[in-house]
């Protein structure tokens, strides 16, 4: 029986099958928001691949196998899996494989069939080996570039610093816990690695160096966001107010944040109905804001919705208010939730990868951008923050803290 060409004519129904599975499976959430074509990403050449491997009468196309692994590995990092995702989906793959043959195995000689089983099982081995390869590769130059860029952040961190010493202790203490991890992770990594070069491929090693990347982008933003705080109290932050599309600004922080909510199964609603035609702000300084209240009501929400309402006020105000069905914010803490690196002190409300630093940051960008934000909030129950902005704003002038 010719096993090479009974691959060929199932490749679709092998594809269709295993896209289904990925899906369905649980434990790949990962692949929840991906369209087919990105689940089904190198596995059709893969298994073309794999049929002349278990051709008699063509040359084995290894180096496809190979190639389309490298970068199915560097895909998946890209996509945020994790490295046991990536070893469920090659599982996956081969229990569809062998359903699918299984009617035509059983009329197969014994010899065919041991033949089948142990190239399909060597081919499957090989790909996740070169899946993993440039996995790991590339969580290595992700994490490459979060150290570069924290080199070169730190000289002007420094700096502003010993210009602001008010919150050094506070941003000492922020900084210590994910900078342990990431150093005792990296020292974790490269013991291993010298011991037993095997262990580079292994999920545990994978999931080491994902500690590491998670905890220095981590780290990252939260530099970033305190340069934000310190370029604003030194006057430097400007604004460049022009002529934008408010819906379609919006939209673009909704399809940015979407898979976010998605992941937590929130359900995200945008009511731009009476939203102004044309308002003249800074595009970038606005974003910031839609991000900023998106992303923060999205973190502290469980189950429910996170909805956005964008509206004309008056003939110069307009609006934007975004409500989740979240955690709430008690009466005490509502007049300091504004204040950089203030978190709620109550362990039930609070979110583990917290700066307390971004409704600082909106706060002071709804200022520089001459309007206001309020805040109403009932603990349990959750939070809405109203951002009221003007349709133009006056000046582009460089904002002062005087």
């Amino acid at each position: 029986m010719n096993f090479s060409q009974l691959l060929v004519e199932k490749r679709d129904t092998i594809l269709k099958n295993w896209v289904e599975a990925v899906r369905l499976d649980r434990q790949i959430s990962s692949a929840d928001d991906l369209p087919g074509s990105a689940i089904r990403d190198h596995l059709p050449d893969v298994l073309m691949a794999m049929a002349t491997v278990l051709s008699q009468s063509q040359d084995s196309d290894i180096q496809s196998i190979v190639q389309n692994s490298l970068e199915h590995g560097v895909l998946r990092a890209a996509q945020g899996f994790a490295p046991t995702e990536i070893a469920r989906e090659y599982r996956l793959l081969r229990q569809v494989i062998f359903s699918t043959l299984e009617a035509d195995l059983l009329e197969g000689t014994a010899r065919e069939v041991m033949r089948v089983y142990s190239v399909i099982d060597a081919t499957i081995d090989e790909a996740i080996a070169q899946c993993f390869k440039s996995y790991v590769d590339e969580r290595l130059r992700e994490l490459q570039q979060l150290q570069t860029h924290a080199e070169l952040t730190n000289q002007e961190l420094t700096r502003l610093l010993k210009a602001n010493q008010e919150n050094v202790s506070q941003l000492a203490h922020e900084l210590k816990t994910p900078l342990n991890s990431i150093i005792g992770y990296s020292e974790l990594i490269l013991r291993s690695s010298r011991k037993n070069p095997e262990v580079q491929g292994t999920v545990p090693h994978l999931q080491h160096i994902e500690r590491v990347v998670r905890n220095g982008r981590l780290l990252l933003r939260l530099i970033n966001d305190t340069l934000e705080i310190s370029r604003y109290e030194s006057g430097k932050m400007k604004l460049n107010p022009e002529p934008i599309d408010v819906r379609s600004s919006i939209d673009d922080v909704f399809q940015m944040l979407h898979p976010l909510a998605a992941a937590k199964e929130l359900q995200m609603v945008v009511d731009c109905e009476r939203a102004p035609e044309k308002v003249v702000t800074d595009p970038l300084r606005l974003q910031q804001i839609i991000t900023n209240l998106l992303s923060n009501a999205i973190r502290y929400t469980e189950s429910g919705s996170v909805k956005l309402t964008c509206q004309i006020l008056s003939d110069n105000q307009w609006s934007i208010a975004v409500s989740d069905t979240g955690v709430g914010i008690a009466p005490e803490d509502q007049l300091r939730v504004f204040d950089p690196f203030f978190r709620a002190d109550n362990s039930s409300t609070r979110v583990p990868d917290s700066t307390g630093l971004g409704l600082a940051i909106v706060s002071q960008l709804v200022k520089l951008m001459q309007g206001k934000i309020e805040l109403v909030s009932l603990l349990g129950v959750g939070s809405t923050f109203t951002v009221i902005l003007p349709l133009f704003v006056k000046t582009p002038a460089s904002h002062s803290t005087t």
